[in-house]
């Protein structure tokens, strides 16, 4: 039997191993901060947990424009600020920049978009569209999205960054098969940020990609963290061990966000949220502590054996 992930948070409920939001909404309104990590470059510090936005969709039925709202509120109440998007997600950036108008949020987040082309003009016109549909004069971060015209783009990024239309360059992959050419640009290039895929089950960028970052002195987004829905089929019956309140661990998505984020490479991870439960729960990974280098070895262990 598959599960969705709506289904396994019932179910952890039901066995008394999901709290929900209420851990990191009562830690937030006590005083508590976010865990934050900082930019290298700047020294800025960024929460750890951010927000994807690849399924939101622009036109949609009022009901879905509040849902989008809605959990933007959840998210920047849990000390949200990261919120990355694209021009290739459909109509992602014309829903984010509606909804953050309409709640009058335009300074509350650290937007990031990116540039998918291979000619320089092709390029420079489709940033300045994203910067329109997000109803932006200048952007926080643009990365290049999948390494396409890398080199092309990267020359167009670093003019915009020196002349203040972004604050941050970089680029990304969602592919173990682009991490030798990400690692080559890395080296070459005086990146930010780079974007890659990192998770509980996928730990190639371990290999080469988050320890160069961490030489280099580049912030890290962690892009698929729950490999695609994948975890959470792998542990679809089985409740959240003990041994992951010692962490302020209280739900498997907690479980799996703050694994990628205790990587002492990693910056900030970026599931995709488009629904207030699951908002609700990703962002109590942002509160608490984060397992240590013994702790990390046990969630792999306990994952391997599952």
């Amino acid at each position: 039997m598959k599960l969705s992930r709506r289904q396994v948070i019932a179910a952890g409920a039901g066995a008394g191993a999901y709290v929900g939001f209420g851990l990191g909404a009562a830690a937030f309104a006590a005083g508590e901060t976010p865990i934050t990590k900082l930019i290298p470059s700047s020294g800025e510090a960024l929460p750890v947990i951010g927000i994807g936005t690849n399924r939101w969709v622009a036109g949609g039925s009022p009901a879905e424009a509040q849902a989008f709202r809605d959990v933007l509120k959840v998210f920047r109440d849990g000390g949200g600020r990261v919120v990355d998007t694209a021009p290739s997600y459909r109509t992602s950036e014309e829903a984010l920049g509606t909804a953050i108008d309409e709640l009058g949020f335009r300074d509350a987040f650290f937007l990031a978009t990116k540039v998918d082309r291979s000619e320089k003009q092709d390029g420079i016109a489709r940033m300045n569209d994203s910067l329109v549909k997000l109803q932006r004069e200048s952007m926080d971060l643009i990365q290049v999205h999948n390494l396409r015209g890398a080199r092309v783009q990267l020359e167009t990024l670093l003019e915009w960054r020196e002349s203040g239309r972004i604050r941050y360059a970089g680029i990304t992959t969602s592919r173990v098969s682009q991490h030798a050419e990400m690692e080559a640009l890395m080296r070459e290039y005086p990146l930010d940020f780079v974007q890659v895929n990192y998770s509980l089950q996928d730990r190639a960028a371990e290999e080469r990609i988050l320890p160069l970052a961490e030489e280099k002195g580049i912030a890290t987004l962690i892009n698929l963290p729950f490999a695609r829905g994948k975890l959470f089929k792998a542990v679809k019956d089985q409740a959240v061990p003990d041994w992951a309140t010692e962490f302020n661990c209280r739900s498997w998505g907690q479980f799996f966000l703050k694994y990628v984020v205790s990587h002492s490479g990693v910056t900030c991870a970026i599931p995709g949220m488009s629904k207030v439960a699951h908002a609700e729960d990703n962002m109590g990974a942002n509160f608490g502590t984060l397992p240590d280098a013994a702790m990390r070895r046990r969630q792999e262990r306990f994952f391997a054996d599952l």
